[in-house]
């Protein structure tokens, strides 16, 4: 997590790296866009990010929608079956 000291660059023989991929709510992907809600997400070039959705926070059932590998960086989502849900909410897991 991000602010987690004492970490080496490794851990078990597996490569450690802080988990900050970002959803850019800022810029001009963010939205709806080609009746398409979608957004760019950025972070470490190669590394794959789940984007999930649910409809209802109060009793979550968070699901699977798209998995990306972000090439050089960033990559952009887009979810074309927006429309059949009223209220949808997103997250990014890592896979």
């Amino acid at each position: 997590m991000p602010g987690t000291t004492g970490w080496e660059t490794s851990f078990g023989g597996f490569l450690t790296a802080e988990w900050q991929p970002q959803v850019q709510t800022g810029d001009a992907s963010f939205g709806v866009r080609t009746n398409q809600f979608g957004f760019n997400l950025t972070w470490a070039g190669g590394r794959p990010v789940v984007v999930e959705a649910c409809t209802d926070l109060t009793h979550p059932v968070w699901l699977p929608v798209k998995t990306h590998t972000l090439a050089g960086g960033s990559a952009y989502f887009s979810e074309p079956q927006w429309t059949n849900y009223s209220g949808r909410f997103y997250r990014l897991r890592s896979p």
